[in-house]
């Protein structure tokens, strides 16, 4: 079988590892946003398709016979796309989406649609950590009234103004290192997507703990697909 999986996260090079060792014919395909990627087990291409007709000529020229979606939950175009190419190709779409994370009790989370709403929401004067990656960045830099500290696994293209500082670091983060972060910049918003997964939780609970509030981004809706939460559902429904 043929399966086409567009990745970019660790959950998509664990699902390549598991179709690769059953003998199945996989590429993954990366958007090329990160310089250095860690790759998957197989094949890898990486760039862009060039939107739905680009994506469709691709599934039609390789033959392929299953598309995932195992992007972040906030890729955006890229997982609309594979709604309707895969329509359009008739074959099986699979979606992976990582269980989001759900608010506990005691927790002060204010809970907005879009990056714009959580920029509106921060009160004049916070000092806030930004972990929301590069798409709408300057929509919160543009809050000159308070103190931005911006996480990024990579540089931004932008030049940060002088009330934000940037932070470059990939996870997992430890409990203790998020905690120490927050009560060593005195932090009292945690600005973030509900990207859910256990490699970067740590903020949530750091927050909770020192009583800054999340600002969480709720997640976009896609089309029609077979979605699963688990790796071992998604072999299945790939398989299937």
């Amino acid at each position: 079988m043929k399966i086409l999986i567009l990745g970019g996260t660790g959950e998509a090079r664990e699902l390549a590892g598991r179709l690769v060792a059953t003998g199945h014919q996989v590429v993954t395909s990366l958007a090329g946003r990160t310089q250095q990627p860690m790759l998957p087990a197989g094949d890898v291409r990486v760039g862009k398709f060039g939107g739905i007709p680009g994506l469709v000529g691709y599934l039609k020229m390789t033959g392929t016979d299953r598309l995932v979606d195992a992007t972040h939950p906030y890729a955006g175009l890229i997982s609309i796309n594979a709604v309707a190419a895969a329509q359009q190709a008739g074959i099986k779409l699979v979606r992976f989406m990582r269980p989001a994370w759900v608010e506990p009790e005691g927790a002060d989370w204010r809970h907005v649609a879009s990056i714009a709403d959580a920029a509106s929401a921060l009160p004049s004067g916070a000092t806030v950590l930004v972990t929301t990656g590069h798409e709408g960045l300057e929509l919160l830099l543009a809050r000159d009234d308070c103190k931005l500290l911006v996480r990024l696994i990579e540089p931004p293209q932008m030049t940060l103004p002088h009330h934000a500082r940037l932070i470059l670091a990939r996870g997992p983060y430890s409990l203790e290192d998020e905690t120490a972060l927050f009560v060593r910049e005195s932090i009292t918003h945690l600005v973030t997507k509900n990207s859910g997964g256990e490699q970067i939780s740590a903020k949530l609970v750091a927050a909770r703990s020192t009583g800054a509030q999340v600002i969480m981004i709720g997640r976009p809706e896609y089309g029609p697909a077979i979605e699963v939460g688990t790796i071992e559902d998604a072999v299945k429904a790939v398989l299937a």
